[in-house]
């Protein structure tokens, strides 16, 4: 009894030297700004600005820049925001003063708009590899870029490994819509790039969406008790030499990890919105979730159908980490590609019924049911066979025009035709468009991607006229047309622009 009377007041010991050694720690810990807050970083302008990080409890924190000095009073764990008041844009570097019973000078800081790039692999693709962007190098000014150090944690984590650089960003899209985006501005661009290759959404997704994703609950209840799975990624993480191609792939088809490590930390610096391109993993199943083998163990995500609902809440969400509830959300539209679901791989490319990615663009563009929201519309562009096409820089040019709007506040279009809706008139249907002045087709033909079906559900190919900022639609195949698709395949081929040269959005009114 006497010996189990030791142990345990040497237990006791020992927990109370630890936690005397993590107080002590705490308490003598310096003043340090979040990874974000470094040289050369550009911050949102006409927007309040968090700055944050860690100093000792009670420590009292001064920020100066740009005229203003913010004070406050680290907590207890030494945690410590400051929110600056909005500012003008302004492209000439300037010092922030982060001080307390040190003083740390963060130097060539400037003010613009900052937009995060997630997503997957279209989204990580590079400059190097898209010849009509990187032809844009020499031309680019006053673009900035912040990329996150590609990494998962089993947690979530308080900082982000990374660095702010006057260069511009390693992704042909983000880096192509930061250089049209600042060419309208006129001010500084800031880009965040935080994406990882073949990652689904539910790699991003933070935990406590269990739950409001029932899909999802399922998933993290498998990964918690997947005690392999955990025990490899902390391997990975711990090897001294780097990861393999294997394991890299093996960490960012985990769910919600990579949120954690890389998406997480960013919140709540200040942006204008996120750019969001990815959704081809998501792509595999049309409806449902799979039931995984050793094999495909990476197909545990939500299919098309879902998909929608579910970034409707993620963005919903996401707003809610970054404490902004105006946080603009735009998607790039998956473009046209040849290739089915993984149950039909072999599909006609412009098979208006066929699993193609027809059905994910539907569910992207369910997005636009929230306010402060918008999708670029990719439908002309695209690669019959590859995932990974090379014309990038039409989506940079899209987003740049969507995001220009919401900064200049003008009532310039910036989307292409899009369905407003449709009257039958005897064996025909008239389609109506918003957005349609000057409608046209590209190469002055009769617009194309246009199919007609009556009750039956059979769908046959339309004849299709331009009547002002309307198409008339007729099939000799359909006498009493009630459903109209129109680029509803994986890779259609359209023609139907404004005068902008814009491409009309694809869309169904049936619901078979």
């Amino acid at each position: 009894m006497l010996h189990m009377g030791t142990k345990g007041l040497y237990l006791k010991l020992s927990f109370l030297a630890l936690f005397i050694f993590s107080v002590s720690a705490i308490n003598s810990q310096d003043l340090k700004p979040a990874n974000l807050f470094c040289d050369h970083m550009v911050l949102q302008r006409e927007s309040l600005v968090p700055v944050w990080g860690k100093a000792s409890p009670k420590e009292v924190v001064t920020v100066t820049f740009a005229g203003q000095v913010k004070s406050t009073k680290a907590d207890k764990y030494g945690n410590w925001m400051i929110k600056l008041d909005a500012m003008e844009a302004s492209k000439t570097g300037n010092d922030m003063t982060i001080s307390g019973k040190k003083e740390v000078v963060i130097s060539d800081v400037v003010v613009g708009e900052v937009w995060i790039c997630s997503g997957q692999s279209n989204m990580q693709f590079s400059v190097d590899r898209v010849p009509e962007a990187k032809g844009l190098i020499p031309f680019a000014e006053n673009i900035r870029s912040f990329e996150v150090e590609r990494t998962v944690s089993l947690q979530e984590k308080e900082d982000v490994s990374g660095k702010w650089s006057t260069d511009y960003p390693n992704s042909a899209v983000a880096f192509s819509f930061a250089y049209f985006l600042e060419d309208i501005s006129n001010v500084p661009v800031g880009i965040i790039l935080s994406a990882w290759g073949s990652s689904s959404i539910e790699a991003w997704i933070p935990k406590d969406m269990t739950q409001e994703l029932p899909h999802f609950k399922t998933i993290m209840q498998e990964f918690d008790y997947d005690v392999d799975t955990k025990s490899r990624i902390t391997e990975i993480l711990n090897k001294p030499n780097g990861w393999s191609r294997q394991d890299d792939i093996f960490l960012r088809r985990q769910p919600n990890i990579l949120y954690n490590a890389m998406m997480k930390p960013l919140a709540p610096y200040a942006s204008r919105g996120l750019v969001w391109y990815q959704g081809e993993r998501n792509t595999r199943y049309l409806s449902g979730m799979p039931n995984v083998t050793k094999d495909n163990w990476f197909h545990r995500v939500a299919g098309m159908k879902e998909y929608g609902k579910i970034l409707n809440k993620w963005i919903l969400r996401y707003r809610k980490e970054w404490q902004n509830e105006d946080m603009n959300f735009m998607i790039v539209m998956l473009p046209g590609y040849g290739e089915g679901t993984v149950d039909n791989p072999k599909i006609d490319p412009e098979s208006p019924t066929a699993q193609s990615w027809a059905w994910m663009r539907e569910s992207q563009l369910k997005v636009l049911d929230l306010p402060n929201t918008a999708v670029a519309n990719t439908i002309d562009l695209g690669d019959i066979k590859n995932i990974h096409p090379t014309d990038k820089l039409p989506i940079g040019q899209r987003l740049a025009l969507l995001a220009g709007k919401k900064i200049l506040r003008n009532d310039i279009v910036v989307t292409g035709p899009i369905m407003k809706g449709v009257d039958i008139e005897g064996n025909s249907i008239v389609v109506h468009y918003e957005n349609a002045n000057g409608l046209k087709t590209t190469n002055g033909n009769a617009p194309s991607g246009f199919w007609l079906s009556d009750e039956s559900g059979e769908w046959k190919a339309a004849k299709a006229e331009i009547k002002g900022e309307t198409v008339v639609l007729k099939s000799p195949e359909v006498s009493n047309p009630k459903y109209v698709r129109y680029a509803f395949s994986g890779k259609p081929k359209v023609n139907l622009v404004n005068s902008m040269e814009l491409p009309a959005y694809p869309f169904r009114t049936d619901q078979f």
